[in-house]
């Protein structure tokens, strides 16, 4: 099969004719559709991220596909049938091995060998090997036949999984007020999109203005708040609409540093809840007082839970949660292995939310 294959972290990507993959007990073969090509993976191939990866491997995590070849113990799954391809893989004998497939080779060495041994290759190939647990079968006439959706835009569904992920982990729900700041990005926009399929009031919040009111524009419980680096003017702006329950931080590396987070803080009603699953590589600066007396819980959330997925697909297969130009998101680019071998740096652009850029083998 043809794969895009990196030797080591900071080698340029170079497309292979290498083996193709066969099933073995508690796993299953999934013929790529599409596979998302998303800008932190930029950073995770040169090595910058710290995110270590096997050497040689094939990269890439999020994907839709069909199933190829099952594996002796396959029981419900069936060849030809639309999956959603979960990165997020765990050893079924220790919860703390884990690790994103094509992405990152976790954080212990006992989880760096269970991903060399049986996991080194992800999801920009031909096919894929895949844990059983981690292959979620789509229906495929309500997606895609009754909703309307291409395969491209259920590809989304693996993002907004991040997202679901942290919500309910602060047990979300229908009706209250979140905080989703900032709203502006992948995984964060991803969020507000989630947060509206619950039910709840969402106050989307950034520094991109066209983004907020796009997001104002498609969602019509989404109050849109641009913040301009005060303080106490942001959490006043951010204030006017509440009472605000919870609060929903998907920051990226870079806004490390930046005052939102304390205004989004200092905006929560007593008892309220915070879901940290950003990417920031150091400490927080928040107000201790405050988190004291507003009698505040803070959840971080690394990822997500299997009961999530199977609610995020309900959500989409009952017409909740709002895929393509319904849920503001679209396909800004498709790719070939021969495009994203030779221009990789371009296509792997920043995103903003809603957007995808995929590689279709």
């Amino acid at each position: 099969m043809r794969a895009l294959v990196l030797e080591k972290q900071g080698d340029p990507l170079v497309l292979k004719e290498i083996p193709t993959p066969k099933p073995v007990h508690g796993s299953i073969i999934v013929k790529i559709l599409s596979a998302n090509l998303e800008p932190g993976m930029k950073t995770i191939i040169s090595g910058e991220r710290g995110f270590g990866l096997p050497h040689p491997c094939v990269p890439g995590a999020r994907a839709v596909g069909r199933i190829a070849m099952t594996g002796p113990d396959t029981t419900s799954l069936r060849e030809g049938q639309l999956v959603l391809v979960d990165p997020f893989v765990r050893a079924r004998d220790d919860p703390n091995v884990f690790g994103l497939l094509g992405a990152f080779d976790g954080s212990t060495p006992d989880a760096k060998k269970w991903f060399a041994d049986n996991w080194r290759n992800g999801t920009w190939a031909e096919y894929v090997r895949v844990l059983l647990e981690n292959c979620w079968p789509l229906n495929e006439k309500i997606l895609c036949e009754d909703l309307g959706y291409s395969i491209f835009d259920l590809n989304q569904l693996n993002v907004q999984a991040v997202a679901i992920g942290g919500l309910r982990s602060i047990d979300l729900k229908a009706g209250e007020t979140i905080v989703v700041a900032p709203a502006t990005g992948l995984y964060s926009g991803a969020a507000v999109v989630v947060a509206d399929a619950i039910g709840a009031n969402i106050v989307a919040v950034g520094r991109n203005i066209e983004v907020l009111k796009k997001l104002e524009a498609t969602f019509p419980r989404v109050k849109a708040v641009q913040i301009k680096g005060n303080v106490e003017e942001d959490t006043a702006a951010i204030s006017k609409y509440g009472p605000i329950d919870a609060y929903a931080d998907i920051s990226p590396p870079q806004a490390m540093g930046t005052t939102h987070i304390r205004s989004c803080f200092k905006s929560l009603a007593p008892y309220g809840r915070v879901s940290l699953m950003g990417g920031f590589p150091k400490d927080l600066d928040v107000d201790y007082v405050t988190l004291l007396m507003r009698s505040l819980t803070i959840r971080g959330s690394a990822m997500y839970d299997r009961a999530d997925v199977k609610l995020l697909i309900k959500l989409a297969e009952s017409g909740n949660l709002k895929l393509a130009r319904r849920g503001g998101q679209e396909v800004i680019g498709k790719y070939s292995f021969e495009e994203v071998e030779k221009d990789f740096d371009n296509v792997l652009t920043s995103l903003s939310a809603g957007q995808m850029k995929l590689l279709v083998p």
